[in-house]
C-alpha cells in the first residue's frame, strides 16, 4: 500500500512504526482544559494522528465534534473523529459526517459503539438507524472526502461467535472501504498477532494498529478489561496483584509492562502504536521516551 495519498496509510507503511494518541471528551470545562494541556504536551512527540472518542450522550457527542474540529482548525496534528451508531438515526449520523468534512476533519473511526447501559447489555438499534459498523463505513464512503478506520478485537468482539467469524467481519469492513483498524484493549502480544494472522489468511492487508493502555490503576484496568471482554493474563496478575494497593508501585510496573508489550509488538511488525491516554500525558510520554531511547520509534 505504499505511495498512497493518505497521511495515515503512508505512516502505517513507513519504515518506523507510527504513533498516535486517543483522548476522550471531558465532562466539563475544567476537564477540557486538562485535555488541551495533554494535547499540547503530546503534540511535541509528532504523532501521526490523535483521535477523540465519541460518547453515547448528546453533550459528550457535541464535545467530541467540537474538540476534533478545533484540533483540525488550530493544530498541526491530524485529527481522527470517532463516530458511533448509538442512539442516532442514519440521517443524524450522516449530518455529523458532513460536518466533519466541512470543518477539515478527513478521517473518521467508524464504530457501532457500546449499547446504552454498557458493553454487556443487549444492542438496540435506533428505529431509523443502523445496526452494524460496516453500514457506517459504507455511509462514510458515500458521503465522500473521508478515510475510514474501524475497530478490531484481538480477543474477539463480545458479541462475536468465535474468533474466525470476528475476523470475517473485520475483513468485510475493509472490503467495504475501511483503510485501517485500531484494536481495543489487550494485554498479550500473542492475541494481537493471532488477529493479524487471521486477517492475513483471508487475503487482507488491512493495517491493524494495536491499542495500548498502561495499567496505572489496577481496579480501573480490570474493570475496562471485564467490560471489553479482554483477559487479564496470569503473568500480568502475578506482577500486579501483590502490589494492587500500592498505587505508585502499580504505576511503575504498569509502565514497564506496557513498554515491553510495545517492544514485542514492534519486533513482530506492528505498523504503529495507538496510546489510550485517558487525557493525561505523563505515562504515555514515559513509555514513548523509553521506546525512543531503544531506537524503536
Amino acid at each position: 500500500m505504499p505511495g498512497t495519498d493518505d497521511a495515515i496509510l503512508d505512516a502505517l507503511t513507513a519504515e518506523k512504526p507510527a504513533v498516535s494518541f486517543e483522548f476522550f471528551p471531558p465532562k466539563d470545562d475544567e476537564g477540557e482544559e486538562q485535555l488541551w494541556q495533554a494535547i499540547d504536551q503530546l503534540k511535541e512527540l509528532e504523532p501521526t494522528f490523535v483521535s477523540v472518542t465519541y460518547g453515547a450522550g448528546g453533550t459528550s457527542q457535541d464535545r467530541t465534534i467540537r474538540i476534533t474540529e478545533r484540533i483540525a482548525r488550530e493544530s498541526s496534528v491530524l485529527p481522527v473523529g470517532h463516530l458511533t451508531l448509538v442512539g442516532q438515526s442514519t440521517g443524524e449520523v450522516e449530518t455529523v459526517l458532513k460536518q466533519y468534512v466541512a470543518s477539515g476533519v478527513n478521517h473518521v473511526l467508524a464504530l457501532r459503539g457500546d449499547p446504552v447501559g454498557g458493553p454487556r447489555e443487549p444492542w438496540v438499534t435506533h428505529p431509523d438507524g443502523m445496526a452494524h459498523a460496516i453500514e457506517l463505513v459504507e455511509l462514510a464512503r458515500r458521503v465522500g472526502g473521508l478515510e475510514v478506520g474501524v475497530a478490531a478485537f484481538p480477543e474477539g468482539h463480545p458479541d462475536a461467535d468465535g474468533l474466525e467469524l470476528d475476523a470475517d467481519v473485520l475483513v468485510a469492513k475493509a472490503e467495504a472501504g475501511a483503510t485501517f483498524a485500531i484494536t481495543q484493549l489487550f494485554l498479550r502480544a500473542s492475541d494481537y498477532f493471532g488477529l493479524v494472522d487471521r486477517v492475513r489468511a483471508r487475503g487482507s492487508d488491512l493495517p491493524i494498529v494495536p491499542g495500548i493502555m498502561p495499567i496505572l490503576n489496577f481496579g480501573q484496568v480490570a474493570r475496562m478489561a471485564e467490560l471489553s471482554g479482554a483477559a487479564l493474563p496470569p503473568e500480568i496478575l502475578e506482577v500486579i496483584e501483590p502490589i494492587a494497593d500500592d498505587r505508585p508501585a502499580v504505576r511503575r510496573a504498569g509502565i514497564e509492562l506496557a513498554t515491553q508489550l510495545c517492544r514485542d509488538l514492534i519486533a513482530g511488525g506492528a505498523p504503529g502504536l495507538h496510546f489510550m491516554t485517558l487525557n493525561r500525558s505523563t505515562a504515555t510520554r514515559e513509555i514513548f521516551d523509553r521506546l525512543r531511547a531503544d531506537g524503536l520509534i
